[in-house]
């Protein structure tokens, strides 16, 4: 080895000269501890200071137990889908939604809650569940109403992404309460109180994405087409606003590969019928305004 890779690389257990028999032999078994450690030396001095391995992709390739696969979303069916001017249109507003948030966070946050609003933990994962979704959804009960009592009781029917709620949340609650959701929408339907929150959250996510946030929302867009493609009435509102996640996520976040499965997903759709409940008219003087 060169004085100078020594300077770079030095020995971590420096050795001396030996002294060995004149007929020491480098080519043969070592029979003494010095001659050992010089055979060691000899050696480490004819090593190339670089190794390239030679590697044949085609001999990988074949011995590959592992796919992972890449497929984009399901195809949208036959009028399912609106104009590239109406996406345009939404993914402007969502980014407005975003840049609002950022900018009256701390206002928001400085918000108090109400007295019956208790934040789960970033790790609870179902007590998240039960407070964006409600007991109703949680459980799969009936909710019979109680036309004496006009209030919303919210811990049935789900606390709504409140401007004070969510501005409380770091990323790192953002991307597990996301998470939750997206693994709940998994298994169960797809209703308003999960889009509220799922739209919600993914206007709080920072850019750049972290790579769990990137993972998350390729879940989402995928578990939306395979959703719509079962929807029967494409009048339905249930139709528009997984059109519209799906949106988001494909133009927005700049995921474009999810629409190379197919050409009809260049002009998904994103309008909400529903425009009530995806629009956003912050207000400072009302602290429990809903992002949504």
């Amino acid at each position: 080895m060169e004085a100078g890779m020594e300077e770079l690389m030095p020995r971590l257990l420096p050795v001396g000269d030996c002294e060995l028999a004149e007929d020491f032999d480098p080519t043969a078994p070592p029979r003494t501890p010095q001659e050992y450690l010089k055979r060691v030396q000899i050696e480490a001095s004819q090593c190339p200071d670089v190794v390239v391995a030679q590697i044949d992709p085609k001999k990988l390739r074949k011995k590959q137990t592992v796919n992972i696969s890449l497929s984009g979303c399901q195809p949208a069916p036959e009028g399912y889908s609106p104009t590239l001017k109406w996406q345009q249109q939404q993914v402007a507003h969502f980014s407005a939604v975003r840049q609002s948030l950022n900018k009256h966070r701390n206002h928001w946050k400085s918000q108090n809650l109400d007295s019956n609003v208790t934040m789960p933990k970033s790790e609870d994962e179902e007590g998240w569940k039960k407070f964006c979704l409600g007991e109703k959804a949680y459980s799969e009960i009936v909710i019979v109403a109680d036309n004496e009592n006009l209030g919303i009781d919210y811990i049935q029917m789900g606390f709504p992404p409140l401007l004070s709620i969510v501005s409380r949340m770091n990323q790192a609650t953002v991307t597990s309460v996301l998470e939750y959701l997206i693994n709940w929408f998994g298994e169960k339907e797809f209703t308003p109180e999960l889009g509220r929150w799922l739209y919600a959250l993914l206007a709080c996510l920072e850019k750049p994405l972290l790579p769990e946030a990137h993972s998350l929302i390729r879940q989402l867009a995928r578990r939306c087409s395979e959703v719509r493609v079962l929807e029967e009435n494409k009048s339905e509102e249930r139709v528009s606003a997984l059109n519209l996640l799906i949106c988001l996520v494909s133009r927005y976040c700049k995921f474009r590969y999810l629409n190379k499965s197919c050409n009809e997903f260049l002009h998904y759709m994103l309008y909400i019928c529903c425009h009530n409940l995806y629009s956003f008219q912050a207000k400072k003087t009302n602290p429990s305004f809903c992002i949504l």
